[in-house]
């Protein structure tokens, strides 16, 4: 399944396949940085919330860094990831994480270029259109 390609509605049938089928083990394998991706992981943790019970022996989440590296990401991370308040905590706390995203992520660096990332204020809607 490619979250680019998908209808967002069909991460909601993954809990009903995972019931219909009881697979033994649900391995997610995406790529890093990717916000599409990043909905199929979450959308796996989900499934499991509304089952409500533990159905399947192992649940992995993956994902290939870089193009290079395989990384064995914890469900928490994910959930964590979900919770930009908290996201944002720990960014103020930690800005050395944001060196390592500098590395990663290409849309951050051009961001930073252009200074179009503010990164102070409170923003709570987003409005596109033109006048």
């Amino acid at each position: 399944m490619c979250p680019e390609q998908e209808n967002p509605a069909v991460y909601g049938k993954i809990a009903s396949v995972i019931r219909s089928s009881k697979p033994r083990s649900i391995t997610v394998v995406t790529v890093d940085g990717s916000p599409h991706c990043f909905t199929l992981h979450a959308a796996v943790n989900e499934a499991f919330y509304i089952l409500g019970e533990k159905i399947v022996e192992e649940r992995k989440h993956y994902v290939v860094v870089d193009g290079k590296e395989l990384v064995e990401i914890h469900p928490d991370a994910i959930r964590l990831a979900r919770y930009l308040s908290i996201m944002t905590r720990i960014v103020k706390e930690h800005p050395e994480y944001l060196e390592e995203l500098k590395k990663h992520s290409l849309e951050y660096k051009l961001a930073k270029e252009r200074g179009t990332d503010r990164g102070t204020g409170f923003y709570p809607l987003v409005f596109l259109g033109s006048s």
